[in-house]
């Protein structure tokens, strides 16, 4: 394991996900404290999560976890920006931390009753995720006695791509299209669909595209939640943002950096290894 040596930073709060959609965690957590200093680590060689088995997400994840806490300063949260692994494999891999770890998961409590009496829900998100029993058994818990049969697991990986391929920047009549016909096979399967989680860190990129196919739908964003659980570990820094970037012969840290720029982003980015 590499330590980076970083910039004076106050406590800053951590951000992780194996690619670049976690990145709205981050500009989300910058624009509600604009003070905060942030470390966002993009584990690109862990790209993707949601093609691991459990066993190796696990790992991947404790792995991450001991890197993020060995940093100096240390953070003093950390926040798993990704779905997949904050449904699947986090309860295992919070115990004994030394400090808080927040995690993203699919609003289903709060898109039921958006939706209604009669309306259901759409949980989007990647293979991985809407195939796993982990998320059956969270959808019922949140869900409540009767309610967990409107909620519907739902495929996005083929939005998912179009956020890690740039497509939605440099295509977006193109990418519409797709939101569009993506949206228009749920609502002909699932009619009574009236609200939809973004359950991707890459999907609330899309969420122009989406309203805009659906106007009549509310996407609700999983990360929203983050803003309150961290708010107790914030503190006064610079407001400095450093990116940390995991890379591999198929993922370089320079097509990541180029990735970011196309986003209008531009942060220190500083290549480490996490063995």
């Amino acid at each position: 394991m590499t330590s980076p040596v970083l910039p004076p930073l106050t406590a800053p709060v951590a951000v992780f996900d194996a690619g670049i959609g976690s990145y709205a965690a981050v500009d989300r957590i910058h624009r509600a404290f604009p003070e905060q200093d942030i470390v966002y680590l993009a584990d690109r060689a862990s790209f993707p999560y949601g093609g691991k088995s459990l066993p190796e997400l696990r790992t991947t994840i404790e792995r991450t976890l001991d890197h993020l806490e060995a940093l100096d300063p240390a953070p003093s949260a950390i926040v798993v920006a990704s779905n997949v692994p904050s449904v699947t494999v986090l309860d295992e891999t919070v115990t004994g931390r030394r400090m808080p770890v927040v995690r993203v998961v699919p609003p289903v409590r709060e898109a039921l009753e958006k939706a209604g009496e009669y309306g259901e829900v759409a949980v989007l998100g990647v293979t991985s995720l809407v195939t796993s029993d982990a998320l059956v058994r969270y959808v019922d818990r949140e869900s409540g006695p009767g309610r967990s049969a409107r909620v519907r697991l739902r495929d996005a990986s083929a939005l998912v791509e179009l956020v890690e391929s740039g497509a939605f920047l440099f295509d977006p009549e193109g990418t519409l299209r797709t939101v569009a016909e993506y949206v228009a096979r749920l609502r002909g399967e699932h009619p009574a669909v009236r609200v939809a989680t973004l359950s991707s860190t890459h999907l609330p990129w899309l969420r122009p595209f989406l309203e805009e196919a659906a106007p009549d739908l509310d996407f609700l964003d999983p990360g929203d939640s983050v803003i309150a659980e961290i708010a107790p570990h914030t503190r006064a820094g610079s407001g400095s943002v450093v990116g940390l970037v995991t890379e591999t012969p198929d993922y370089p840290a320079d097509r990541f950096r180029e990735m970011l720029a196309r986003i209008g982003v531009e942060i220190p980015l500083v290549p480490v290894t996490i063995a």
